[in-house]
């Protein structure tokens, strides 16, 4: 199948790694930090309740 579609198929090499952290990670490392504890019991209404106080005191 790739054979048939050679002319519409583009490689894009990326680099091995990262030097920066990109903004949505450090976003998803706070938000882990603080979702889990504000919500020890991590049920799903109480994770998304944490989720969404923090995101609002930001």
């Amino acid at each position: 199948m790739p054979a048939e579609h050679k002319h519409e198929i583009e490689v894009f090499y990326l680099p091995s790694y990262s030097p920066e952290l990109s903004p949505n990670e450090m976003a998803n490392a706070d938000l882990k930090q603080v979702g889990t504890k504000l919500a020890p019991d991590r049920s799903k209404l109480q994770l998304v309740k944490a989720t969404r106080q923090h995101l609002l005191s930001v």
